[in-house]
């Protein structure tokens, strides 16, 4: 029997018509720290990240293009990219484009319409998605992860990519690309309702920017030779500030690993290459983070410390593909194979229980457990091939489109002399550095970049 003496606080009492009786706050709290900590991957993280981890010449230009996608998908995303992703199915894998601004719809319940599970005979068995928080939380959180998704495509065509090609590629990407993963995924597309578990992004954000970034670095082409050749960071102090360790097993293990491998081939600890391998065990572990038990997220970081790693540093030199293709920050090893590799793995350690609070659909448990389970092992592959197949195809034609109009790849003088011809500023400040120096050459005046 209740206390009669206990006062309940104010904010609590039901009879306030500014607190809906659905609205759970610590519920709302929590998704709105973690849709700024998600943001904060991106801006600040991979801006400073990308900035640090290019050639001096490319800072301003690589830490701009970040920053340019991060804004710009906003206004994308509540004009019509919210709705093709999380609203009402238009296709099995794209939903309706619609406005998310007014009033009216972002401060009621937030409801993905899509979600609500359809069995063999056509009966509905669980409810829609309806979470306890406004919509506007649940735009904003997802906003965050769409912006993420872009930012690490970028790192793929660094250091070569025409500015104003990229500002217009980020709009159409986010609308044909992405939206039609997170729909197929997230909002209840055909993947969703076929059994397909991604936690927080392994296949929506992760393959997706790895496979687009791919096919983006094949259509725009290679950095300049002595780029290639010649690629030094200019600032790792920077860059590891830019990659914030998440201390979750899968990511510390994997980095730990990395560097194992690189002391036994290389005879010496990288910091990059510390960098790369916790990236590739966040990335792995993204799509199982609340799916698989700890003694699992420790054989996934051993995984995904090795994988990619051989990917990456051994047969990236011997497939003519992975040679041509200039893929200035290995996205297409630490996002594509790594994701790849995570959603596989999930398939095989999902728990059973961990699984049905997640998504109530039946045989949704690793293979590890036997009955059923490879089936959700069999569903993940193919449902990887389609996120593979949709952004290779989505991406070249965007940029075949795109390339008509603007040239994808910058001119040979802005190539070689980087920020300060792309932009007119450059990163650091520094006398004499950056600095165009004109001679004679033919009674011609020369330029000449100083890098």
């Amino acid at each position: 029997m209740a206390d009669a003496s206990v006062v309940v606080p104010s904010a609590y009492r039901n009879n306030i018509t500014a607190v809906p009786d659905w609205l759970n706050k610590g519920d709302n709290a929590w998704q709105m720290v973690s849709a700024a900590l998600v943001g904060m991957q991106g801006m600040p993280g991979l801006v400073i990240l990308y900035a640090g981890l290019v050639k001096k010449k490319w800072a301003l230009n690589s830490a701009f293009m970040a920053l340019y996608a991060f804004a710009a998908i906003m206004p994308c995303w509540v004009l019509w990219a919210y709705k093709m992703s999380f609203g009402r199915r238009l296709l099995p894998f794209w939903g309706k484009a619609g406005l998310a601004v007014s009033q009216d719809f972002l401060i009621g319940q937030a409801l993905l319409p899509s979600t609500h599970y359809i069995d063999e005979d056509a009966n509905a068995e669980t409810a829609a998605i309806q979470p306890w928080y406004p919509t506007a939380t649940m735009v904003f959180f997802q906003y965050a992860f769409a912006a993420v998704t872009v930012i690490l495509l970028a790192g793929s065509v660094l250091g070569r990519m025409s500015i104003k090609a990229w500002m217009v590629f980020v709009p159409l990407w986010i609308t044909f690309s992405y939206s039609v993963g997170a729909f197929s995924v997230w909002g209840g597309g055909f993947l969703f309702q076929w059994g397909i578990m991604d936690y927080s992004g392994g296949y929506v954000v992760h393959l997706a920017s790895g496979t687009a970034g791919f096919t983006a670095a094949y259509w725009v082409g290679p950095r300049l030779n002595a780029d290639r050749e010649n690629f030094p960071p200019n600032n790792l102090l920077l860059a590891l500030a830019g990659a914030v360790l998440n201390t979750h097993i899968c990511a510390a293990t994997s980095l730990l690993v990395w560097t194992c491998w690189d002391v036994l081939f290389f005879k010496k600890p990288s910091v990059i290459g510390a960098i790369q391998g916790m990236i590739t065990g966040l990335v792995c572990i993204t799509p199982g983070a609340g799916l698989v038990q700890g003694w699992a997220a420790l054989v996934m970081g051993i995984a995904s410390g090795t994988i990619p790693w051989y990917t990456m540093m051994s047969l990236s030199r011997k497939l003519p593909l992975l040679q041509k293709v200039d893929d200035t920050l290995g996205v297409f090893h630490t996002h594509a194979v790594a994701g790849t590799l995570g959603g596989a793995l999930t398939g095989l350690f999902a728990h059973p229980s961990l699984s049905s609070l997640f998504l109530p659909i039946p045989h949704s448990k690793g293979a590890f457990y036997g009955g059923k389970g490879g089936v959700l092992f069999l569903k993940r592959l193919v449902g990887a091939s389609f996120i593979i197949g949709w952004n290779i195809v989505a991406t070249t034609i965007i940029l075949l489109i795109v390339r008509v109009w603007i040239p994808l790849r910058m001119s040979e003088e802005e190539l070689k002399v980087g920020d300060d011809a792309a932009h007119g500023e450059e990163a650091y400040a520094l006398a004499g550095q950056g600095e165009r120096e004109a001679y004679i050459q033919n009674g011609v005046e020369i330029e000449i970049p100083q890098v």
